[in-house]
C-alpha cells in the first residue's frame, strides 16, 4: 500500500478509512486534498472496499485554509502537484464508492465542503460548523455554492453563507447538515458502522444507486468551482479582505469598509 504525506489509509474488511493526519487543525490544501482524491480514485478501482469512512486525527475535522504558509484559497505555494486546490477537490466529486464523514471538531469554510462531499456526516454536540467565507470578506468556495444548497436548502445555505455563523453538532443534525449526533468519543465508531451497514448492500446496485441520486453534482461542483474561484481572486485584494483575516486572527468583529 502506498504512503501518504498528510493521510492515513487502512481497511477493515469491507470498509476503508481515510484519516487526515495534520492535526490540531487539519488545515486543507492542494497537496492533502489531491491524496484524498487518489485514494478514493483508486478505490474506485477496488472490489474489496465498498465504503469508505473519512475522518481526522487532532481536535479538528478541518479547520478550513491556513493563512499563514498558504494563500486564501488554501493553495501552498510551495505544492508539489502545482494545480489549484479546487481542481483537486473536483476529482473528490467524480469517485464512485459511499463515504461517510466522521466530524469530531470544527469544521471550517472548505473543512464544510470537505464533509459534504461525503454521503454521509456523522458528528457531536462539541462540534462546530461554519460557513465564514463572507467573514473574511471572501466568495465561498470549495463547491459549496453548488453543493451546500442541495444539501439543505437554498434558505439554509444562504443564511450560513451570508452570516457566516458557527454552528453546533445539534443543530447541524436539525437542518440536515449532519445524519448523526453522538457523544464525541463515539463520531468514528458510529460513522463505521453506518459504513459498514452501507457496504453490507450489494455493492454493484449501491454505486449505481449513488450515480444517479448525484448525478449532474460533479458537473455543478466543477462549474461551481470556476466561478468561486473568479470571485476570490479579486475579492482577496480588497480591503475588506485584509480586515476579515486581521479580525480572524485578533479573534474580533471585523469593520468592514466596502473597498
Amino acid at each position: 500500500m502506498a504512503s501518504y504525506e498528510h493521510i492515513g489509509v487502512s481497511q477493515s474488511g469491507i470498509v476503508a478509512t481515510i484519516e487526515i493526519r495534520r492535526g490540531p487543525n487539519n488545515f486543507v490544501d492542494t497537496d492533502m486534498v489531491a491524496e484524498i482524491a487518489d485514494v478514493l480514485e483508486g478505490y474506485d478501482r477496488t472490489p474489496e472496499v465498498r465504503a469508505i469512512v473519512l475522518c481526522s486525527e487532532g481536535k479538528h475535522f478541518c479547520a478550513g485554509a491556513d493563512f499563514g504558509s498558504r494563500g486564501a484559497d488554501g493553495v501552498n505555494r510551495g505544492t508539489k502537484r502545482g494545480r489549484h486546490l479546487y481542481k483537486e477537490a473536483q476529482r473528490l466529486w467524480r469517485t464512485g464508492k459511499p463515504i461517510v464523514a466522521a466530524v469530531h471538531g470544527a469544521a471550517v469554510g472548505a473543512g464544510v465542503g470537505l464533509a459534504v462531499m461525503a454521503d454521509f456526516r456523522v458528528t457531536c454536540p462539541e462540534a462546530r460548523f461554519s460557513v465564514n467565507f463572507t467573514r473574511l470578506g471572501f466568495h465561498p468556495g470549495f463547491g459549496l455554492t453548488a453543493s451546500l444548497p442541495r444539501l439543505i436548502g437554498a434558505q439554509q445555505a444562504s443564511l450560513l453563507m451570508f452570516t457566516g455563523r458557527r454552528i453546533t453538532g445539534e443543530q447541524a443534525l436539525a437542518i440536515g447538515l449532519a445524519d448523526y449526533c453522538v457523544p464525541q468519543d463515539e463520531v468514528r465508531s458510529k460513522a463505521t458502522e453506518l459504513a459498514t451497514e452501507i457496504a453490507q448492500s450489494a455493492p454493484l446496485a449501491i454505486v449505481a444507486t449513488r450515480e444517479t441520486l448525484r448525478r449532474g453534482l460533479a458537473e455543478a461542483v466543477a462549474s461551481a468551482t470556476e466561478r468561486e474561484y473568479e470571485e476570490q481572486d479579486w475579492l482577496r485584494n480588497t480591503e475588506d479582505f485584509r480586515e476579515g483575516v486581521k479580525a480572524m486572527a485578533e479573534r474580533r468583529l471585523p469593520d468592514f469598509r466596502a473597498r
